[in-house]
């Protein structure tokens, strides 16, 4: 069986990720990151997640993050709330975690190399992205390439591929993909700060974004928030 390596937080867009990777017949080695951040929950989701889609495994990486600072996810910020949706589109927000995914997918591109396959799957997208210009497709491709210049199975000549499944999907879209793979939702979250009992906010962007994709799809999300 081909392996991969898959970045799963344990939200909408990594779970439907997971679940397509898998659904492509790759045995999916999942990697989530405890980086600092204040939603530290979301380890917990992908943990849920990899259990109920049948991860070969879930590898936790931690790094610190907040030695750099300089995002609400990370640093003594507050997390924006209520935004307007000219609001969140109008530039990159305070959430954005300086250089993140390049981060992340140098990890995945390790593990990747170490277990022998040359197949990195992220959940980026590129339509309800909230102004992150690490989710755009030209850093996908950029990221691909340096993988196969910057590793000793490239020089060797093996190709590193860097998925992207929902790049051009819209929240609503990715919704329904997962449905149509029997992803339990329920068990995922997005919330960037939740209530100390693991609730959704139901005010940050990550939960407007959510909320609308949910409004959109015509389908009951199936978490709690707090303020519901």
């Amino acid at each position: 069986m081909k392996r991969a390596v898959v970045l799963l937080s344990g939200g909408l867009d990594s779970t439907t990720t997971l679940a397509i990777t898998i659904a492509e017949g790759y045995e999916a080695y999942a990697l989530s990151f405890d980086y600092g951040q204040r939603h530290r929950i979301e380890m917990e989701a992908a943990r849920r997640v990899a259990n109920s889609l049948g991860a070969k495994e879930l590898r936790v990486a931690k790094i610190d993050l907040r030695i750099f600072g300089g995002s609400a996810l990370t640093d003594d910020v507050g997390v924006p709330k209520k935004r307007s949706e000219t609001e969140i589109g109008g530039g990159i927000p305070i959430t954005y975690v300086p250089a993140r995914n390049t981060i992340f997918l140098s990890h995945a591109l390790a593990l990747a190399e170490t277990i022998g396959s040359t197949d990195i799957f992220i959940g980026a997208n590129a339509i309800d992205y909230s102004g992150y210009p690490d989710c755009r497709p030209a850093f996908i491709a950029a990221f691909e390439t340096l993988a196969n210049l910057g590793t000793k199975a490239g020089v060797k000549g093996a190709h590193f591929r860097l998925h992207a499944p929902l790049i051009k999907f819209s929240k609503a879209e990715i919704i329904h993909k997962a449905l149509e793979l029997d992803v339990d939702l329920s068990l995922t979250h997005s919330c960037y700060d939740p209530s100390p009992d693991g609730l959704a906010c139901g005010n940050c962007d990550s939960c407007l974004f959510r909320l609308k994709g949910f409004r959109e799809a015509g389908v009951e999300d199936p978490i709690r928030y707090a303020n519901k």
